[in-house]
């Protein structure tokens, strides 16, 4: 019997592509970490795309970079700038690296092994690791539950993440590429995009082991602006749009964490009605509802327990229940102030300057 040897398939060129604004020392530690990449420079394309900063971003840009476009009009959001960055690319699959990640040695090397092995894989997104740059507590904390959430919901996947994601590049380009008009700055424009490639028929992949190191600093202020103005509002709309209101959803948006929501917004009106009518029964309320969302986030809880012991983990316990407060205000606010829109919207397919290269 004639034993048939695999035939070797051809790992596609990558397109990385880092949208950079103001933001010339992460970004510096961001290419350092791309070209000490274990995938043959060769092997892979770096495009900078600069959107109109004024400091030392474009310099530190072309010091590395084999491209850097630079938007003369802008800041127009990171959204426009993967566009532009896309609209040159040459590689088969675009990688997208925020500005502010480091992606580990064998991330780049992953992303095209997953294309190797997988024909009918249309993206596949990573996860950032467990030890992120700042040391500060709220830092630590918002990255370490991002890793939590990935690390948990690893394989097939909803959405799609543009901090440390690829995509195959004609998929890309036929959905018309990022939202740009409606995410002027950073959002959900990854999320919505994710969305849009699912109902074309892509596949998308959660591969958590695709790492990344996060350099950005959180502050309390920053922390509530973004869950609130950046994603709880935004990507409520983009549910109502879809009407999937009812429906579970990806990562953040499972049945579960829409219980946790309402069961915190019912805390909150219980405690307030007790505080105004003196009723007993309503503080029982209050607490039982609490305590049925605490019990609920048992499992995250001791993964930080593990993780960064009993006093870092006590102080998640509170942050943990302000994130179900600005889920539910979120929420709240995109219904009330929600007048319909396009939900089926369809981005005409972006021009290419360049065919990929096989």
């Amino acid at each position: 019997m004639r034993v048939t040897a695999p035939v070797a398939v051809a790992a596609p060129r990558l397109s990385v592509i880092v949208p950079a604004f103001n933001c010339a020392p992460m970004l510096q530690r961001c290419l350092n970490g791309l070209v000490a990449s274990g995938l043959p420079r060769d092997a892979w394309e770096l495009i900078v795309v600069d959107d109109g900063s004024d400091d030392d971003t474009g310099p530190v840009a072309r010091a590395v970079a084999d491209r850097v476009l630079r938007v003369e009009d802008g800041p127009r959001g990171p959204a426009h700038a993967r566009n532009v960055g896309a609209r040159v690319a040459t590689g088969a699959v675009l990688v997208f690296v925020d500005a502010d990640v480091i992606v580990a040695p064998a991330t780049l090397r992953g992303f095209a092994e997953h294309f190797v092995h997988d024909a009918s894989l249309g993206a596949v997104f990573g996860a950032y690791d467990e030890t992120p740059a700042d040391t500060g507590f709220l830092s630590q904390y918002r990255n370490l539950v991002h890793h939590y959430v990935h690390a948990t919901h690893r394989g097939d996947a909803e959405t799609f993440w543009a901090g440390c994601g690829a995509v195959r590049r004609d998929h890309f380009l036929a959905v018309g590429g990022f939202h740009a008009a409606r995410y002027p700055r950073p959002q959900i424009e990854d999320i919505e995009l994710g969305y849009r490639l699912r109902a074309r028929g892509a596949r998308i992949r959660l591969d958590p082991a695709l790492q990344g190191t996060h350099l950005k600093h959180w502050s309390l202020r920053s922390m509530v602006r973004t869950d609130l103005r950046d994603r709880a509002i935004p990507w409520m709309r983009l549910i109502l749009r879809r009407g999937e209101a009812m429906q579970p959803g990806p990562l953040n948006l499972e049945l579960r964490e829409k219980v946790f929501t309402v069961l915190t917004a019912l805390a909150l009106v219980a405690g307030l009605a007790a505080v105004v009518t003196q009723h007993r029964a309503l503080v029982a309320v209050a607490v039982a509802c609490v305590l049925a969302v605490l019990l609920g986030n048992a499992p995250l809880f001791a993964w930080f327990l593990r993780a960064r012991g009993v006093v870092f983990t006590c102080g998640v316990v509170p942050l943990r229940l302000l994130y179900y407060v600005e889920a539910g205000l979120g929420a709240a606010w995109a219904i009330a102030t929600y007048q319909g829109g396009d939900a089926d919207v369809v981005l005409p397919p972006l021009t290419s300057a360049a065919e990929p290269s096989k």
